[in-house]
């Protein structure tokens, strides 16, 4: 059926219709599993396979909602604790000893003596998962103390070795230290780190780099691939991110709805997909340098057509937004009187503006003050210096008058639109409150204005009685955007927008926003460290590092001819969604970022920005500085 693909160690994986070079680790056959939904019970997932063989990358593809983490969930039984029930089908896995056992039917007193020696998981966010009031150290050795039954000295060692083992720095520094002291990725290294430390035979990682940035994505999945290799362990990796899949899989699972819809060698499914899904999931997936050497943005690729490009910035006039050396920062309070220990240099003498019908996109790792500058333009955050204009409006400081400018003018969407949203109160009511706050309309016309706002972002005016719940995740972000178009702003701040949505949802969402501002000429601050996406958005792309700007200018330009090394790190960690690249080599950059927390006494240089080409600049460091 399909011709053997390489994986990323040169490994030969089986496919579907070959003599299979081992037996299955894991053989998943006909798994049906339910929920309860009020007296009756709801099939989530519905007559499911799957095979993972030693040594072997099986990535589980599908959009939110089509079973792949509930079927993740069955195999290590977790899915008794989520009310989830398995109604038929079998999970059998070869123990150490070469017998077998079907998992679907173990009691969860032998489930608990397999999970960690024989099947370990590592989950999407590292913070839900780590006790936050427990030190590092102490949660790694509490895992080796029960698996591997060593005294606590002895675990103490071990979990020092295998915070180096994941590439973790000053190991044996790290073990003392709180959840919260560390970034997002080291974090994620920790939760590989408690999971690798009874050697299970089955990793499985579900989502486990979607909300990291593209370069922190980077070195997990290469230390993930690199354990594997080190372990001899097999890897069931749950994603929605194709780029992902064509970095590290060697077959894939596509599933929707609850079904397996198509199933193959990652090169096979890639380069010649069967099914619509399949072929709509790889269309969706952004590709940076795909609009190399044009100018102007430009929407995804609709219905197979590629769509004309975003020309709508307006030269002549005034800025929409000028920002001017904003500088943001936080006090950290040290200890039981609160006394203050530092400054977090949050946003450091940031200037920049946006045109009239031009989207800005802001890049930059976490942590790097991308939002916070967002936050400070509308005062969520208060900057302690610069100046901020809106139309030639100076609105850095806040009176009744340029308070109401500055909300009306300026809008914000969040990354999370079920947070955003009150679920108590109907789509309708939210739309409509910015309506009313700043006395546009009255009576009917209101509810006209929001029914026509619903029309305008993709949903019909029905969606106006609905809640939150009600919706997809896709759906409530538009929601979110049309509530920031109430107000008719000329700025809308997009943080993060589109970073939790599937990549199909993702790519709609874009979309929607390009086409209001083809209509509408609104301009958008894009903040995002999704440079794929960004390339597709962006008139012109601002790349942030510690609270600066460290190059700024035309989109082609800043991703097509990159001038500062931190810029070129970040291109260089984007995946590739083309398992035929994968043994590329591409120059990644392993080093932790530091912290932007300083003395008070040890403000940070501030690098001038040179113009290296037309309208396009970077900053330039003294000897000894960032880079």
């Amino acid at each position: 059926m399909s011709s053997p693909s390489s994986s990323p160690s040169g490994r030969t994986a089986s496919h579907p219709g070959e003599a299979p070079s081992a037996a299955p680790l894991l053989d998943v056959s006909g798994l049906t599993i339910s929920f309860p939904a009020g007296r009756e019970r709801v099939s989530v997932v519905q007559d499911v396979d799957l095979q993972v063989r030693p040594g072997e990358t099986v990535a589980v593809v599908g959009e939110s909602g089509s079973g792949k983490s509930v079927t993740a969930l069955a195999v290590t039984r977790l899915l008794d604790y989520a009310g989830g029930r398995i109604d038929a089908g079998r999970a059998v896995f070869q123990l150490r000893d070469a017998t077998s056992l079907d998992l679907a039917r173990a009691p969860q007193e032998r489930m608990r003596q397999l999970r960690g020696p024989e099947i370990a998981m590592v989950f999407q966010e590292p913070m839900t998962s780590l006790n936050p009031v427990l030190r590092i150290g102490d949660q790694i050795a509490e895992a080796v103390m029960l698996h591997q039954g060593l005294g606590g000295a002895a675990a103490r060692q071990e979990a020092r070795r295998m915070l180096e083992r994941v590439r973790i720095p000053e190991a044996a520094r790290q073990l003392d230290r709180y959840p919260f002291q560390l970034s997002g990725g080291m974090r994620q290294r920790v939760m590989i780190a408690i999971a690798l430390s009874c050697r299970p035979r089955l990793l499985i990682a579900d989502e486990p780099t979607t909300a990291l940035d593209v370069t922190v994505q980077a070195q997990v999945l290469r230390l993930m691939h690199a354990l594997q290799e080190e372990l001899g362990m097999s890897l069931l990796f749950i994603t929605h991110d194709m780029g992902v899949v064509a970095e590290i899989a060697d077959r894939v699972v596509v599933m929707r709805s609850g079904r397996v819809v198509e199933r193959g060698g990652v090169g096979e499914i890639f380069a010649r997909p069967r099914e619509d899904y399949t072929r709509r999931l790889l269309a969706a997936v952004p590709v940076l340098g795909s609009l190399a050497g044009q100018a102007l943005p430009r929407p995804f690729p609709e219905n197979g057509d590629e769509p004309p490009a975003q020309d709508t910035v307006e030269p002549a006039g005034p800025p929409v937004l000028e920002v001017e050396r904003l500088v943001t920062r936080f006090e950290v309070k040290r200890g039981l009187l609160g006394r203050s220990g530092g400054r977090i240099h949050a946003v450091e003498h940031v200037s920049f503006a946006v045109r009239p019908g031009e989207t800005l996109g802001l890049v930059g790792e976490s942590g790097c003050g991308k939002s916070t500058t967002g936050r400070s333009i509308l005062r969520l955050d208060r900057p302690e210096a610069g100046a901020i204009r809106l139309g030639g409006t100076d609105v850095s400081s806040l009176t009744p008058a340029t308070e109401k400018l500055l909300r009306r003018a300026v809008q914000y969407v969040f990354q999370d639109p079920f947070a955003s949203l009150d679920p108590r109160l109907t789509v309708g009511f939210s739309i409509a409150e910015p309506i009313r706050t700043h006395a546009l309309l009255a009576g009917r016309a209101v509810e006209a204005r929001v029914e026509e706002l619903l029309e305008q972002v993709g949903l019909g005016g029905s969606y106006s009685r609905r809640y939150p719940h009600e919706l997809s995740g896709g759906q409530r972000q538009r929601v979110c955007v049309a509530r920031a178009l109430a107000s008719e702003p000329r700025l809308i701040i997009a943080d993060e927008a589109v970073a939790a949505l599937d990549v199909s949802i993702r790519s709609q969402v874009v979309n929607l926003l390009m086409a209001l501002q083809r209509r509408l000429g609104v301009a958008y601050l894009f903040i995002s460290h999704d440079m794929a996406v960004v390339e597709r958005v962006a008139h012109r792309v601002a790349v942030m590092y510690l609270g600066q700007i460290v190059e700024i200018g035309p989109r082609d330009a800043v991703l097509g001819r990159p001038q500062h090394a931190y810029t070129q790190r970040l291109i260089a960690a984007v995946p590739i969604p083309d398992p035929a690249r994968r043994g590329h080599a591409r120059a990644l950059d392993d080093s932790e970022v530091p912290s932007p927390m300083r003395r008070h006494d040890d403000p940070p240089a501030v690098a001038p920005l040179v113009r290296v080409g037309p309208d396009h600049y970077v900053a330039r460091h003294k000897i000894g500085g960032l880079f």
